[in-house]
């Protein structure tokens, strides 16, 4: 019996979206397995992308703000605004962005499959057999886009990313004095091991904060940040969830491939994951094509896919992973130090050129220049 499809992807979200789309618009049979009602349910992100990464994701998703810098409070109550003349980056609409992009994959050809929830698979020498709970399909290929507690990753045995970081945001009906910055805040009061994040979107503004997962639920320091900042205000919509760092062992196995959070392929600075996710579709997209063509799905032939995220986007989401190291062994007295060595003219003028897709190349500017060279390890988190 042939394959129905070609490939099956786990997850319609953006990263299995970008890679439905990518294969369909090949020529390629693809479904999509989505265990929610809709593409973009539940929210889990801040909403806060680069143009880039809207050039990327093929769409055009509402706009609620554009933004050209940032304001990090360090733990001393000190402030630094790290800004210029052009955009950093975009609130949109991120539940509209996710329907958008699964909706243009199934204008490609892609099949969803809404309500649908992945069970299981198995693999052999004529094929890939995905069990949900709709029943089962046959494949030549399984993608898994998962998202962070990826069931197709656990498939791949042993197999668990480095570190999870715990996320919750609220919005609240108020509106932020200044509309061109969102603000940082670091330190352990509000947010140990990561940092918060107030993000204006007109008249409403998105108040978020992860933690380090040993410091447990983080609603509790969420809800002390919006007494303190915003008493009073109206919460008109909640989200959570927990993001994953540091990679996986394996993203690739036989007949099966794994994309954006279930690939751990996520920014550790940031916790960003658009950006490395919609790196990785044309990735897979070239690998799992040309392994199609040629009939040899084995773990070894897909194994490309791993050089070439790493070759392309992998190493820096690694020397990323070195500076989320280096931060974690800073204390307050640390911090508010950053923030004073931040504050000097010559580093400040770098800061401000910070790209958010890459602010590795900030660090890596810094390093090469001997005057500023000798306080590296203060900037890391003034790099979001």
């Amino acid at each position: 019996m042939s394959a129905a499809f070609d490939a099956v992807v786990v997850g319609g979200g953006p990263a299995g979206s970008a890679a439905a789309r990518m294969m369909a618009s090949k020529g390629y049979r693809v479904g999509v397995l989505e265990e929610h009602s809709s593409s973009g349910v539940p929210t889990q992100c801040a909403g806060l992308v680069t143009d880039e990464v809207i050039r990327m994701s093929g769409v055009s998703p509402e706009v609620y703000n554009t933004l050209y810098g940032a304001e990090v409070v360090f733990p001393d109550g000190e402030s630094l605004e790290v800004c210029s003349e052009w955009p950093k980056a975009k609130v949109v609409d991120r539940a509209g962005l996710d329907r958008l992009m699964a909706e243009a994959a199934a204008d490609a050809g892609a099949e969803y499959s809404y309500g649908d929830r992945y069970v299981s698979h198995s693999v052999s020498k004529d094929g890939a057999f995905v069990r949900s709970s709709s029943g089962e399909r046959k494949c030549e290929a399984v993608v898994g886009a998962d998202g962070h507690s990826s069931a197709v990753a656990r498939s791949l045995g042993h197999n668990p990313v480095k570190e999870y970081v715990r996320g919750v945001q609220m919005d609240l009906d108020v509106a932020m004095d200044r509309q061109d910055l969102f603000r940082i805040r670091i330190g352990h009061r509000y947010a140990p091991g990561f940092f918060s994040w107030e993000i204006p979107c007109g008249d409403f503004t998105r108040v978020g904060l992860c933690t380090s997962w040993s410091e447990g639920p983080p609603y509790v320091r969420l809800k002390a940040l919006v007494e303190d900042c915003y008493p009073g205000a109206r919460v008109i919509a909640k989200y959570c969830g927990k993001i994953p760092l540091g990679g996986r062992k394996a993203i690739h196995g036989e007949r099966c491939l794994l994309i954006g959070d279930a690939a751990s392929q996520v920014k550790p600075v940031s916790g960003g994951g658009l950006y490395p996710a919609l790196r990785a579709a044309p990735i897979l997209a070239e690998v799992l094509s040309s392994a199609l063509e040629s009939g040899d799905l084995s773990a070894r032939s897909l194994s490309r896919y791993d050089k070439m995220c790493r070759d392309d986007f992998g190493k820096g989401l690694d020397r990323s992973y070195l500076l989320r190291r280096m931060y974690l062994r800073m204390d307050d007295d640390d911090l508010s130090r950053c923030g004073a060595y931040s504050a000097r003219e010559d580093v400040h003028s770098v800061l401000n050129e910070i790209d958010l897709d890459d602010p590795g190349k900030v660090i890596r500017r810094v390093a090469h220049t001997p005057a500023l060279a000798r306080g590296l390890l203060l900037l890391p988190r003034c790099l979001i």
